[in-house]
């Protein structure tokens, strides 16, 4: 099978590292892809969002799947131009991604398929703003409809702060606040029928502590032992299934990766948000732990051809991903500054590195080129061990100015 996976972040880079482990994959491309997933995949300069661009690559390389990582592209509608080219897509159209592209579509959607969530207003003026700001009350929540790649949602008591945010928006969805962890699921679809995959944790604060702004997220581990029985077995039933089906009623079946990030509240399990692609940075860890081939579920998935009762096989192992950022994130983020001691950190055992951000200057050096630049990746039996091993490979990288929490997966050793 020939392969070309879409996008240049860490999340492509893990999808190319697990495909290139599958023997039914004969040849591995991305586009643009970035200085790791070069090392095992044959990149090509194009731009990830530009579907007439991807669709005749696609087309020109011959190739019989197209993995499309990133959702700017599946918002512009890149699988249906793929689609249309007469290639097989993983990845929704553009009107099923609508899930992740618009949370008031979102909302729309979980209320009609009665999945649990939190109670929300969505508001275009200011005074519909003060209105479910003074319903819900403190905390508040308030996220930009549309994408912002992770940092578009504040929570906060200062209602000011609050105002601000939704001001600096064209239409805004207020929630009343959850409280309880935070965990992620993944669930491969194929328009009607799902499988899911192993549950990982995110860390999406700059900070130690859950502190600081909102990012892409800094670190994730799975799986996550501390969920109480029966919650993973419920999923399927509770927040997949039932998102397929309203889906595939208005005419959209969604195909490829449904992404819900999920709460465990007092009052149960509740979806947070939905996303139509793979995580970042969990997709490093839960990827890393899938033993069963990807080639063939993600094919499967894009002509529609899942098989019911799908079963995986999982690696016992936690693995645990620590992301280094650059001088500035998530605000400013600074970019052509080196980056060193990957090779070394590499070398550490049961730690690999995957790129991001990242770009080679003119000398070959490797350089921050973004925000989020490098995964750090570790597994073991012992979670402990996992960590421990992590931030051992991390601590050999080098770069001026480097964000990195220091308390990724603390809470599960």
């Amino acid at each position: 099978m020939k392969i070309l996976v879409v996008g240049p972040g860490g999340r492509e880079h893990a999808i190319a590292k697990a495909l290139s482990r599958d023997p039914e994959v004969t040849e591995l491309l991305a586009a643009p892809g970035n200085p790791g997933i070069a090392a095992i995949a044959q990149c090509h300069p194009v731009d990830a969002c530009d579907g007439a661009a991807v669709a005749t690559l696609a087309v020109d390389l011959d190739v019989d799947l197209v993995v499309v990582g990133p959702e700017a592209p599946l918002i512009a509608g890149v699988a249906d131009a793929v689609r249309a080219a007469g290639i097989a897509c993983f990845g929704p159209t553009q009107e099923a991604a609508r899930i992740e592209g618009s949370k008031a579509f979102a909302k729309d959607v979980m209320a009609a398929a009665g999945i649990p969530t939190a109670k929300s207003r969505t508001c275009t003026s200011a005074a519909e703003v003060d209105a479910a700001l003074t319903e819900f009350g403190a905390p508040y929540v308030v996220k930009d409809d549309g994408l912002a790649a992770g940092k578009g949602v504040i929570v906060t008591d200062d209602i000011d702060a609050a105002r601000a945010h939704a001001a600096e928006c064209e239409r805004v969805v207020i929630e009343e606040y959850l409280a309880g962890p935070e965990f992620s699921a993944f669930a491969l679809c194929d328009g009607s029928r799902s499988v899911l995959l192993a549950l990982a944790r995110d860390y999406k604060r700059v900070a130690d502590g859950d502190c600081g702004p909102n990012t892409g997220g800094m670190g994730a581990y799975s799986p996550v032992s501390w969920l109480p029985a029966g919650v993973e077995d419920a999923l399927s039933a509770t927040v997949v299934d039932p998102l397929l089906a309203e889906l595939d009623k208005r005419g959209t079946p969604f195909s490829g990766v449904l992404f819900p990030g999920l709460i465990l509240t007092d009052d149960g399990v509740k979806v947070i948000e939905y996303n139509a692609r793979f995580g970042d940075p969990e997709t490093q860890v839960v990827l890393e732990r899938l033993d069963t081939p990807l080639a063939g579920l993600l094919m499967a998935c894009a002509t529609a051809t899942l098989k019911p009762d799908t079963q995986l096989d999982w690696s016992p192992d936690t693995a645990v991903n620590i992301v280094i950022a650059s001088d500035g994130y998530p605000s400013h983020p600074v970019a052509g500054d080196t980056i060193t001691g990957l090779e070394t950190a590499a070398a550490v055992d049961g730690a690999h590195i995957l790129h991001a951000g990242t770009a080679l200057n003119d000398d070959g050096e490797l350089i921050a080129a973004g925000g989020r630049l490098i995964n750090v990746v570790a597994r073991a039996a012992d979670p402990s061990q996992a960590r421990s091993t992590a931030y051992e490979a991390l601590n050999h990288i080098q770069l001026r100015g480097r964000v990195v929490r220091t308390d990724i997966a603390l809470d599960i050793t």
